[in-house]
């Protein structure tokens, strides 16, 4: 028997055209008691990463809309009055932030309308994207969500934090409910390729040369998409971390000049590796996150990056660009 409209969770993923928020959308669609809003200004995400306009038209409805534009977004808030909110969208990629850091802050806008909309609508929770970037250089490994000071001065990193500000704040005063996810390196199919391992993938399958910023020995851990969003689902579905935050990412650190070496291995690739100058910001040394509560959460151990890089390959989805 369908499930009805009026036991129908309603739930907003904004940025879901991108490559998380639409993995989380996917997610959310296989139950059968959500029913999906996926909105995506196209600025940096790609239609082809939502599912087709005729596939399970009961369960979602996609539409295009600009979170950092009041009336958009709120036309669209006002019509469905969300139970839940994945606040995914904003400008994405270490390029891409530091180059363009005015359309970054822009993304200030679009939280403050999610959440100013949200406490006079019947949102339940609102779920963020925030990001490891606000942790900034090293200063405790592993970074832990309670302990880690925040130091990073990079545009995107304080546009992240000044969200989780908002969020704290609106709970505080309006009891506005709120889960902070704190997303170190994911990767999976349909990631774009301004994203280091798809970097790689890309270029190693037309053998052109992977190139590296500096020594290449900063280190990153990576999370497979499936480890993340299962995990922020089973947060969404459990009612667990409610007005707290989590580190969401891999346990292993990996050199960015040994996952060259292995994805150049796994693709049987003539490519060569080149180093860059290093980037002048953006580029710390090490990030780790403290990330127990995830794998409890999980029940699981993570992915281990051999077997997510040889899915992804064997998946064969590439991203070609960014619109």
């Amino acid at each position: 028997m369908r499930t009805t409209n009026k036991k129908l969770k309603k739930i907003l993923v904004t940025g879901g055209a991108g490559f998380i928020g639409s993995a989380m959308a996917d997610r959310l669609m296989e139950d059968e008691k959500n029913y999906v809003v996926i909105v995506d200004n196209f600025s940096t995400g790609n239609i082809g990463k939502i599912p087709p306009l005729d596939s399970r038209p009961k369960m979602w409805k996609f539409i295009k809309c600009d979170v950092n534009n009041y009336h958009d977004i709120a036309e669209v808030m006002l019509s469905y009055k969300f139970d839940y909110i994945f606040h995914y969208a904003a400008v994405v990629g270490v390029s891409r932030t530091q180059e363009n850091p005015v359309w970054v802050l822009n993304d200030i806008e679009g939280i403050k309308n999610i959440l100013s909309i949200a406490k006079n609508t019947g949102v339940k929770r609102v779920f963020y994207s925030s990001s490891s970037e606000i942790y900034g250089e090293p200063v405790e490994i592993p970074q832990n969500v309670y302990t880690t000071p925040l130091n990073s001065r990079l545009p995107y990193a304080i546009v992240k934090n000044v969200g989780e500000a908002f969020l704290r704040s609106y709970w505080q005063e309006y009891g506005l409910n709120y889960t902070i996810f704190r997303f170190f390196n994911t990767y999976g199919p349909k990631q774009s390729k301004d994203f280091v391992i798809s970097k790689f993938i890309n270029k190693a399958l037309r053998n052109e040369d992977l190139t590296i910023y500096g020594d290449g020995h900063q280190t990153r851990t990576f999370c497979y998409i499936d480890d993340n969003v299962e995990a922020c689902y089973k947060i969404f579905e459990n009612d667990l971390l409610i007005n707290d935050v989590i580190n969401i990412g891999g346990s292993d650190e990996v050199a960015i000049l040994d996952l060259a070496k292995l994805v150049i291995e796994k693709t049987g690739s003539k490519s060569k590796i080149v180093h860059l100058p290093p980037l002048k910001d953006g580029d710390m040394k090490r990030r780790k996150p403290e990330n127990t509560p995830m794998i409890e959460i999980l029940g699981r151990p993570l992915l281990p990056l051999e077997d997510g890089i040889e899915k992804i390959l064997k998946i064969g989805l590439f991203e070609t660009n960014t619109r």
